[in-house]
């Protein structure tokens, strides 16, 4: 039986995480679960970037590259987000976006493995992912990079010895399946190839062990379940054993030994600077830096147990609703199978989620038919997974969904 919503406000009471909820801002009278796409505001945002600019920047001008330390943020993001992917010192920098991150890493992946040309994925992996693999392909030609897309389950008889990486996202965006990070990247390496994980809907949302697991190469958000704000950094990761040999293509002047010497020639920085490659954006790091701030004292273990209670809650009760029998669960049964995040189909899913959102019960839509709900444990209550499911049954009950409105998809859905 799922609980009931005096048993959720009981659960909350005792929630260990529940104090991290007063860190954020979130509108009243609303149940955000969208922060698998976009984490809400955390409330320290707003005063460093007030400082940002007009005392770091304002005052401070040019200075503050060496008086703030700016030149040294993208370094020590990347340690703040080392312990929450289960990575030592010195293997992650916060860079440029997730999308270019992954340009550079597959460029990484065929330079450390010669010889080997296949780039292997699944279809269902992110799209951008694909796209970026498929440029890559197109500027180098088939001779020396090609893309082989499979259906997940065919993905690991294909590893060959042309295989030279296998690209995978973590938790897949559709449904919140999890692949067994532990189990593929090892058969990966038994075929002599490298692994590389999107950490998009993982990070923050689940403990990570990149380095216990062997992991060579990771890319993940800074803007989902790491609230960093829309369009926020991204991280990568690169094992210390590949640092030594690893270059990359965007051989840009933050990713120089010297940068400020202006010489014509490159020369790689030391170990995971050389990933940089642009000017920073300062203020949108200074805005994950203060997001990020919440993480130092969390329990990942905590984080997950909850998560895992806060989906297994929502399935339960849209399940057992009589109302909502139409609906087809696209997501994993099995918990351990399952990231923080959890997919409804139904045939009229994206007017039914604009009549939530109506409703102010925010998730979102993904083509084909699928209404999705993110959970984030740092932020969701118990109660908001009971209030947002009965808010369901009423959508459904009243059909709300039934307008033209409700019907015209905008640009973001």
């Amino acid at each position: 039986m799922p609980m009931t919503r005096a048993q959720c406000l009981e659960a909350d009471k005792i929630d260990p995480l529940a104090r991290y909820r007063d860190a954020f801002v979130l509108p009243p009278d609303t149940i955000y679960l969208d922060g698998n796409s976009l984490g809400p505001l955390p409330k320290a945002v707003a005063g460093c970037l007030h400082d940002t600019v007009v005392e770091q920047w304002g005052q401070g001008l040019i200075g503050s590259w060496n008086d703030h330390d700016w030149i040294g943020l993208a370094e020590r993001l990347g340690e703040k987000i080392a312990p929450l992917i289960g990575a030592g010192p010195g293997q992650v920098i916060v860079a440029d976006s997730v999308s270019v991150n992954l340009y550079k890493l597959l460029a990484t992946a065929l330079s450390l493995r010669p010889g080997r040309t296949i780039i292997l994925s699944s279809e269902d992996n992110f799209p951008t992912d694909l796209y970026i693999a498929q440029g890559l392909t197109a500027l180098l030609g088939r001779e020396r990079c090609e893309l082989v897309i499979l259906e997940g389950s065919r993905l690991m008889k294909a590893i060959g010895a042309n295989t030279a990486v296998v690209m995978l996202t973590h938790v897949d965006f559709r449904s919140g399946r999890l692949y067994d990070m532990q189990s593929i990247t090892q058969q990966v390496h038994d075929a002599g190839a490298l692994m590389l994980w999107d950490l998009s809907h993982s990070t923050g949302a689940l403990p990570l062990k990149l380095d216990a697991f062997d992991v060579d190469l990771a890319v993940g958000s800074g803007y989902k379940y790491l609230n960093g704000g829309p369009g926020a950094p991204a991280f990568l990761y690169v094992a210390a054993r590949h640092l030594g040999n690893a270059t990359q293509p965007l051989r840009g002047w933050m990713g120089h030994a010297e940068p400020f010497a202006f010489r014509p020639g490159y020369e790689p920085a030391p170990g995971i600077l050389r990933f940089q490659s642009g000017t920073p954006p300062i203020l949108s790091y200074r805005a994950l830096e203060a997001a990020l701030a919440l993480w130092d004292n969390v329990d990942l273990d905590q984080l997950r147990d909850k998560s895992v209670l806060l989906s297994e809650t929502f399935i339960e009760l849209v399940q057992a609703s009589e109302v909502l029998s139409d609906f087809v669960l696209n997501s994993p049964r099995e918990a351990a199978e399952r990231g923080s995040q959890v997919s409804f189909a139904h045939p009229l899913g994206y007017a039914i989620m604009r009549a939530l959102i109506d409703r102010r019960v925010i998730g979102d839509f993904r083509e084909p038919n699928l209404l999705r709900f993110g959970l984030a444990p740092m932020y969701t209550r118990y109660v908001d997974v009971w209030d947002a499911v009965a808010h369901l049954d009423g959508v459904m009950l009243n059909r709300e969904y039934d307008t033209p409105e409700f019907r015209e998809q905008p640009r973001v859905t």
